[in-house]
């Protein structure tokens, strides 16, 4: 593998009233910017960078956009709109327009409602965007994935993707019933997923690729090779893992996979999937 695509990854300057959930005194709690992410990945082959929401606002998708404008690095942005709005058109038309804009991200993990996803409102609005030619990050917890069964199978022509593998409990060790929803999702071939975010579900300061690759191996066949990328999930990953490392433990699970399959997900299936 020579360059590599991260399908995953989030920029901030730092403030206590943007990002409450951000730990005071943790790797978090400092600004993390383009500039950042070029110095980690240039060593490593990285390649620039899918750049994702992490507040839920209009300036957050206008800002994003403004850093894409100044660094070539980042190859997409997937944004927020307020997809319950009766305004959701017009936001989306006011982004669409931009050549990075290439996604949509609610945090839907944080709402109370497990059948947030397939509420009339919120599906009225993932509805728009297919005529926008733009694609859907799903941010779930395990309780969601039914929700997101149904929400996919709903909306068949719509090109989705699962961030994080719907974060499985892995510090807890339990499989089910994230392992058979999750092959249920990934039934539909309008379903990617990203290798990204599982670090922080498991236990920060010991876990290993031993221990993940009885979920990555579901992820694998639920998904197939074809369907998944690679992502860091950095800065939120330093919780858990250094950037370099989160690199070297999913280059040795992807060991023996072909040139072509490792080729897709250390990039090529993201770029497709954004368009970028």
């Amino acid at each position: 593998m020579s360059q590599f695509l991260d399908a995953h990854q989030h920029f901030w300057s730092y403030s206590a009233a943007e990002y409450p959930w951000i730990p005071p005194g943790s790797a978090l709690h400092r600004d993390w910017l383009p500039a950042d992410l070029e110095q980690i990945q240039a060593p490593l082959g990285g390649a620039g960078s899918i750049a994702v929401q992490a507040r839920q606002s209009l300036e957050e998708s206008r800002w994003l956009l403004e850093l894409a404008d100044r660094f070539e690095s980042i190859r997409g942005v997937v944004g927020w709109v307020d997809l319950r709005s009766e305004a959701v058109e017009e936001q989306l038309a006011r982004f669409a327009g931009h050549e990075k804009f290439v996604g949509v991200r609610h945090v839907v993990q944080d709402e109370v409602d497990d059948r947030f996803l397939v509420g009339k409102d919120f599906l009225r609005g993932v509805r728009k965007l297919e005529a926008f030619g733009l694609r859907y990050d799903l941010l779930i917890f395990p309780k969601q994935l039914p929700a997101a069964i149904e929400l996919v199978q709903e909306l068949g022509a719509q090109p989705f993707v699962l961030d994080h593998c719907a974060k499985p409990h892995i510090q807890a060790g339990e499989l089910e019933p994230w392992a058979q929803q999750l092959r249920k999702l990934g039934s539909f071939a309008n379903v990617s997923c990203k290798v990204s975010g599982i670090v922080t579900e498991a236990d920060w300061t010991a876990w290993s690729l031993e221990g993940m690759k009885r979920y990555l191996d579901v992820v694998e066949d639920a998904f197939g090779r074809g369907r998944l990328m690679w992502g860091s999930d950095w800065p939120v990953c330093l919780h858990a893992s250094s950037y370099e490392r989160w690199v070297e433990v999913c280059r040795e699970w992807t060991g023996d996979w072909s040139e072509q399959e490792r080729a897709g997900f250390w990039g090529g299936n993201a770029a497709k999937f954004y368009g970028v």
